[in-house]
């Protein structure tokens, strides 16, 4: 069985290989699972009419946009959890305007190059990209004003420690808003035991009641599910971990893999 170090150790080496093929036409999205590439994902969300997009911070890694609907606003100082290449940090920027601040925390240092150099390109004085871990955050105690994440939560082991640490950092009565994966019914014993689901978001996906209670426990009020939309996974992918009969018994048990983008105040 995997340990908790095991894991995150998988989802950095698929983070790198991200990084390194982001070029090709037919890179894999590390949030997204194997056989979906960025012109047949199985779920990535469309950026590119929101003010501060930015193409080349674009790896088609989300499966929401949490800035739609976490209330940022001018001169707020936000963090965005799992920041990738920027994507969600430069869209959170725009918002922000010249008088906030967005941070982007990431646990792969390829990432955080790129991210650096996407954001030197622009010529942002006010948004920096710090190398760390979600479970033990590099930033002082309310600090912040709206954390953000996307589609990032379901990879790290220990969620009541990551949120214990969203809770930690955020000013009191300022919130997060995040786009995540979260499960409805049991899943197949041979996806929840695939490591390389895992890192595509899927075998580390909590039940919804369950994500919803670690939350509510870190401390968080006002919890709510802002939105929602269900996840299809291909045959094709499915039959490369399942069998025939377990995957008919898969599609008849009312299992359900769901985006959520899920809001809570401090």
């Amino acid at each position: 069985m995997k340990t908790n170090k095991n894991l995150k150790e998988v989802v950095r080496e698929k983070y790198a290989q991200v990084i390194e093929s982001a070029d090709k036409k037919d890179s894999l999205c590390t949030c997204c699972p194997p056989d979906s590439t960025a012109d047949n994902p199985v779920f990535c969300e469309d950026y590119s009419k929101l003010d501060g997009y930015n193409k080349d911070a674009d790896l088609s890694l989300g499966c929401g946009i949490p800035t739609e609907f976490a209330q940022i606003k001018e001169g707020d100082i936000v963090l965005d959890l799992g920041s990738g290449a920027g994507n969600d940090c430069f869209v959170a920027r725009a918002i922000v305007g010249d008088k906030g601040k967005v941070t982007g925390l990431d646990f792969t240092e390829e990432m955080i190059e790129k991210a650096r150099g996407n954001s030197n390109k622009l010529g942002y004085q006010n948004i920096e990209f710090v190398c760390g871990d979600i479970e033990d955050i590099p930033l002082p105690s309310e600090s912040i004003n709206v954390v953000i994440s996307n589609c990032v939560l379901n990879l790290v082991p220990d969620k009541e420690k990551a949120f214990s640490e969203i809770y930690r950092v955020l000013k009191s009565y300022s919130h997060f808003c995040i786009s995540d994966i979260i499960l409805e019914g049991s899943l197949p014993e041979g996806i929840k035991n695939e490591t390389e689901l895992y890192a595509g978001c899927i075998s580390g996906a909590l039940q919804l009641n369950d994500y919803l209670e670690i939350v509510q426990k870190a401390g968080f009020k006002n919890v709510e599910v802002l939105a929602k939309k269900e996840i299809i996974l291909p045959e094709n992918l499915l039959l490369k971990y399942l069998t025939k009969q377990e995957l008919e018994n898969y599609k008849n048990n009312n299992t359900g893999i769901f985006s959520a983008t899920i809001f809570g105040k401090k």
